[in-house]
């Protein structure tokens, strides 16, 4: 009988202990989702800003943000490029940027980032 409640105990305390395990990834996983997301946010922010002609392109550079903010975990690098593209009659069109937003951050210890990349033709302004 005491043989018998010592392997019910031990079988209890293993499937505590994966259940424990699980919840762990699970918490785990949840908090690299919410990074990820608010890494998205930050890139389409700044992709509309662009977008919008409210902010230039740089050429490059990396922005990191203070504690006030809701991105401080966050660096941002922005590269553009100039592309060169010609139209329908064979005429060179200027003025059209590639641009490549980079969000990263620290994650459980390891680097994790996500890019966004688009082309861009500023708008003469009104």
């Amino acid at each position: 009988m005491l043989l018998e409640a010592m392997l019910a105990v031990t079988i209890f305390a293993l499937g505590v202990i994966a259940l424990g395990r699980c919840v762990s990834y699970c918490v785990a996983a949840e908090r690299l989702k919410e990074e990820s997301v608010l890494a998205r946010r930050l890139l389409e922010n700044r992709w509309a800003e662009i977008e919008a002609g409210a902010v230039a392109p740089p050429k490059e550079t990396t922005e990191e943000f203070d504690e006030t903010s809701p991105f401080h975990a966050l660096k941002l690098r922005i590269t553009s490029v100039p592309i060169e593209r010609k139209n329908e009659k064979e005429e060179k069109v200027e003025g059209i940027f590639g641009v490549t937003l980079t969000a990263t951050w620290q994650s459980d210890g390891e680097e994790q980032s996500k890019e966004l990349m688009f082309y861009v033709y500023p708008r003469p302004r009104q």
